[in-house]
């Protein structure tokens, strides 16, 4: 199924895809699609309805981010080796984990804002893992058990703030305000024939930057999810953003930057894709 979130920011409903891809209003079934909404016990209930007897939404609404407050926003550095050959840095023997906020996250059109004192804003197409049990030091033959779905996130990225300015720490330039673009569709496990196998890109005004596929990640989404959990409980709705294939602006000689009027255009087989553009930081 793949299941989306429509609205105003902030008043989004539940809602899902029928098979002509119209969207239909799930919110008399459920609150909406997070937390303890994302376990088997409950998409399996959502999976039953009948899709025809849902109401139709409007083709025009907005689409928000496809999960609903995520518990942890967690990302994964320097998972295409190709990607981490062209920022000059070694390719990692364990993965590299950090954090996006909360407050990031957006819907898959919302504009790129980009923040006061940005020099170097970049663009990251991702594929991101949802989860949807809790899970605790599993095995990563079992993992798939423990997943909602997969959707998309461009992994937007303020080099000066995350390299010059971040040490060690790359939170400050990975957790601005809309850096974390969700969607359009959480789709799940039973849609998608190979997730390691899955075609993605993205451009920057029409002009191709990335171009990749899942199959080259050097930690696969099933053994990340292994490898989390040994670390820290994975709960229903949490997020993780699996890394990025070569292309990004950082890796280009000379390097190459986003700046307001830019539009971003992204893809991953079966899971839709996104477009935005970048706009300047405004106090209004």
């Amino acid at each position: 199924m793949r299941f989306v979130r429509f609205g105003e920011q902030g008043q989004e409903k539940p809602g899902l895809l029928d098979s002509d891809r119209k969207i239909r209003d799930l919110s008399q079934h459920v609150d909406d699609l997070g937390g303890r909404n994302l376990s088997p016990k409950s998409l399996k209930n959502l999976a039953g309805l009948d899709v025809q007897a849902l109401p139709l939404v409007e083709d025009d609404v907005r689409l928000g981010p496809c999960v609903a407050s995520p518990g942890k926003f967690i990302a994964i550095g320097l998972n295409y080796t190709d990607h981490a050959l062209e920022t000059g840095l070694p390719v990692p023997k364990e993965p590299v984990v950090f954090y996006k906020s909360d407050t990031c996250i957006c819907g898959h059109r919302d504009n790129i804002i980009q923040p006061l004192d940005s020099t170097k804003l970049d663009w990251e197409i991702e594929i991101a893992v949802v989860i949807g049990s809790k899970a605790q030091y599993i095995p990563q033959a079992d993992a798939e058990q423990y997943i909602a779905g997969y959707c998309i996130v461009n992994d937007i990225s303020e080099r000066s703030f995350q390299i010059d300015r971040g040490g060690s720490q790359w939170g400050k330039g990975k957790g601005c305000d809309t850096f974390g673009p969700m969607g359009p569709w959480l789709v799940t496990p039973d849609q998608i024939h190979d997730v390691q196998n899955l075609d993605m890109w993205l451009d920057v005004n029409g002009e191709r930057m990335q171009t990749g596929n899942t199959r080259t990640m050097i930690f696969s989404c099933a053994y990340l999810v292994s490898y989390l959990s040994r670390f820290m409980t994975l709960m229903p709705g949490d997020v993780i953003t699996t890394g990025t294939p070569p292309g990004v602006g950082l890796g280009m000689n000379p390097s190459r930057w986003l700046k307001p009027g830019d539009i971003l255009t992204s893809g991953i087989t079966g899971l839709g894709e996104q477009r935005q553009t970048v706009v300047a930081y405004s106090a209004s």
